[in-house]
């Protein structure tokens, strides 16, 4: 059986990485992303089925990537990579910023897996949600950020109790990773500081963990594994993490600055 697979915001980063690998397990993939010329050349240059164009905001957007994807095969998986990560604290960030992370992280990926539940056929399929350890604790500087993930995590783990065993929708929590949206944000930020203060990750290990959930059970898998019981602990004892923040941040800059030299 022929089968199709989309990879929402697929044009570079963590995006491409799975729709490359993908590629390579033999699914006929459509890459979604708001830069549809960059999806294109992404397409051309991994062999994958088509490029779209598509502002994942948009509830209908999605489900004309679904009839898309069903063109090339029967559609068995879909990844809600999609993201925006603009830093800053709840009271720095503009209207429009906080709009926007809500629209496409949360409401994008719950927009993404409607459109693939109601797309899956009788053999069913995996929704792959790219969510962040932010969405696990507390992570100031990224208030709104880690809220918008943990909706997704929280998503993910619900529609999974909805949907029948032949649909399973997964979360992964990778901690920072290095994408152009890391490299973008304000390196005197505390969100950006804190990421800093662990090994950053690289495209390639995100990708593969996002590719392993599919056929799985694992609902969340955090990456590193380790790294979920770390920050799921701070909530237990937020005085003692606000004390903490202040000597992951000072770790954070010192990292920075090695990477710089």
């Amino acid at each position: 059986m022929v089968t199709s697979c989309v990879v929402t915001g697929g044009a570079r980063g963590i995006g491409r990485g799975i729709a490359e690998l993908m590629v390579a397990r033999g699914h006929r993939v459509v890459v979604s992303d708001l830069d549809g010329a960059a999806a294109a050349a992404t397409v051309a240059e991994i062999g994958a089925a088509v490029g779209v164009e598509q502002d994942v905001r948009d509830p209908e957007s999605h489900r004309a990537v679904a009839a898309e994807a069903a063109r090339h095969g029967a559609l068995t998986v879909w990844f809600n990579n999609a993201g925006v990560g603009d830093d800053g604290t709840l009271a720095s960030l503009e209207d429009e910023q906080v709009r926007r992370l809500v629209d496409v992280n949360l409401l994008g990926t719950l927009w993404g897996t409607r459109a693939a539940l109601a797309a899956f056929g009788p053999a069913g399929g995996d929704v792959v949600n790219i969510a962040s350890l932010a969405g696990l604790g507390p992570v100031p500087g990224y208030s709104v950020y880690a809220a918008t993930k943990a909706g997704v995590v929280s998503l993910s783990a619900s529609v999974n109790a909805e949907t029948p065993g032949r649909v399973r929708v997964h979360a992964l929590c990778p901690d920072g990773a290095d994408t152009a949206m890391l490299a973008a944000q304000d390196p005197a930020g505390l969100g950006s500081q804190l990421v800093h203060s662990a090994r950053i990750l690289t495209v390639t290990e995100v990708a593969q963990a996002a590719v392993s959930l599919v056929g799985s059970r694992r609902v969340v898998q955090t990456l590193p594994a380790w790294r979920g019981g770390v920050v799921r602990t701070t909530t237990l004892a937020p005085g003692v993490f606000q004390h903490a923040a202040g000597l992951f941040a000072a770790q954070g800059r010192r990292a920075m600055r090695k990477r710089q030299r």
